[in-house]
C-alpha cells in the first residue's frame, strides 16, 4: 500500500502555475505549441523510417494539422483539467483509435498497404482478424500503439521536458487558441479522409464504424474520470535509475514480434500489460521526477529510430535518400532526447503521474 507523505509537487496544472498576474509574451507561450505541432507528425510518421529524407517537409505540412493539432488538444486537455499522463495516455488511445478506424480508416481496409512497400505484411495481419468486425488485432496493436507512443506521448514528453518547471505542467493555450487549433485538427483530418477515401475508394462498414466510435467514447469517458486529477501519496521505497525505466518500454518493442498469429499477440498484450504496469508502480515511488517521465515516453521513439535502418519507407527511395532519411531520424532523435535530458540536469524531481 502507498505509504508516506503526500509529494510536495504532483502532475497536476494547478501545482505548477506561477503567481498571479505573471503573463508571459504570446512567441513564448506559441513556441511550445509550434514546436509540438511540428513535432507530433515527424514522429509518427518519420522517426521510425516511414519516408525518405526528402519527404520529411511534406509530412510536416500536410499531416502536421492533424498529428500536431491532436496532441496539442490532448496535451492541452489535460493540463487545464490538472489530470496527468494516465488521462494523456487514454486520449492518446482514443485518438489512435479515432485515427485508424475512421478517419484513415485503415483499421478496417484490407488493401490499405497494397500500394506500400509493406504490402508482405498482409498475411501476418490476417493471422489475427477479429470474428464479425473483420480487422487484424495485430494492426490495431501496431497502429494504436504506435500512435500512443509516437504521436502523442514522445512528442508531449520532449517540448514539457524542454520547458523550465514552471511552465511544464501548464496549459499553453486559451479557449481562443484551443478553438483554433481544434478547427485545425478536423480541417487536417477531413484532408486526409478525403484523399484517401478518393484514393482507396474505402468505406467501413456501419458495424465497425459504429465499433470504432463506440470505443473512442469509451476510451475519452474513462480519460475524464476525475480520479485522475487527485494527488496520490510516495510510496517510502526509492524509485530505479531513470535508465532502467526504459528497459520495460524497449522489451515491449522487441517482444511484440517473437511470433506470429494469435500467441504473438498474446505476448505482445502482456508484455504491454507488464510494461504499464511496473511504470506505474516506480511512478508512485519516492524520487520520480520528469527524467523518469522522459525516458518512458521517449524510450519508444529511440527504439523506433534504431530499427528505422532495417525498415523500408511506404514508397520506393533510392538506396542514398533512404538511408539520408535515417540517419537524420537517428541525429534528430538524438539531439532532442539528450538535449531534454541534459534540460533537466539541475530540475528538481517532481512527482509526476504514471503513464
Amino acid at each position: 500500500m502507498p505509504t508516506g507523505p503526500a509529494p510536495v509537487a504532483g502532475d497536476h496544472a494547478a501545482a505548477d502555475r506561477p503567481a498571479a498576474g505573471v503573463r508571459l509574451p504570446l512567441r513564448r507561450r506559441l513556441l511550445p505549441v509550434i514546436a509540438l505541432l511540428l513535432l507530433a507528425p515527424w514522429a509518427a510518421e518519420c522517426s521510425w523510417g516511414g519516408f525518405a529524407i526528402d519527404d520529411f517537409l511534406p509530412v510536416l505540412i500536410f499531416l502536421g494539422p492533424m498529428y500536431g493539432g491532436a496532441a496539442i488538444l490532448i496535451r492541452e486537455t489535460a493540463r487545464h483539467l490538472g489530470a496527468g499522463w494516465p488521462t494523456i495516455v487514454l486520449l492518446a488511445a482514443a485518438f489512435g483509435v479515432l485515427q485508424a478506424g475512421l478517419v484513415d480508416q485503415s483499421l478496417f481496409n484490407p488493401d490499405f498497404l497494397d500500394d506500400t512497400q509493406y504490402a508482405d505484411t498482409r498475411a501476418a495481419a490476417e493471422a489475427t482478424l477479429v470474428p464479425g468486425l473483420d480487422f487484424s488485432l495485430r494492426q490495431a496493436f501496431d497502429y494504436v500503439g504506435n500512435h500512443i507512443v509516437l504521436t502523442i506521448c514522445a512528442p508531449i514528453v520532449l517540448i514539457e521536458s524542454f520547458l523550465g518547471a514552471e511552465r511544464r505542467l501548464r496549459p499553453w493555450l486559451g479557449r481562443p487558441g484551443l478553438a483554433v487549433v481544434g478547427m485545425l485538427y478536423l480541417l487536417g483530418s477531413l484532408l486526409i479522409f478525403t484523399d484517401i477515401n478518393d484514393d482507396k475508394g474505402f468505406l467501413a462498414s456501419p458495424l465497425q464504424l459504429i465499433f470504432a466510435a463506440s470505443l473512442v467514447l469509451a476510451l475519452v469517458a474513462t480519460a475524464l474520470l476525475p480520479q485522475w486529477r487527485r494527488p496520490r501519496p510516495r510510496r517510502t521505497r526509492r524509485v530505479p535509475h531513470p535508465l532502467w525505466v526504459a528497459l520495460p518500454v524497449v522489451l515491449v518493442r522487441l517482444g511484440s514480434d517473437l511470433t506470429p498469429g494469435w500467441p504473438g499477440m498474446i505476448i505482445a498484450l502482456s508484455l504491454a500489460a507488464v510494461a504499464g504496469g511496473l511504470v506505474a508502480y516506480w511512478s508512485s515511488r519516492n524520487g520520480w521526477g520528469q527524467r523518469h517521465v522522459l525516458v518512458a515516453g521517449t524510450a519508444g521513439l529511440v527504439t523506433a529510430a534504431a530499427f528505422a535502418y532495417l525498415v523500408p519507407p511506404y514508397a520506393p527511395a533510392s538506396p542514398a535518400a533512404a538511408l539520408a532519411g535515417d540517419v537524420a531520424v537517428t541525429v534528430v532523435t538524438v539531439a532532442l532526447v539528450g538535449g531534454a535530458w541534459w534540460r533537466l540536469r539541475a530540475s528538481p524531481a517532481v512527482h509526476v503521474a504514471a503513464s
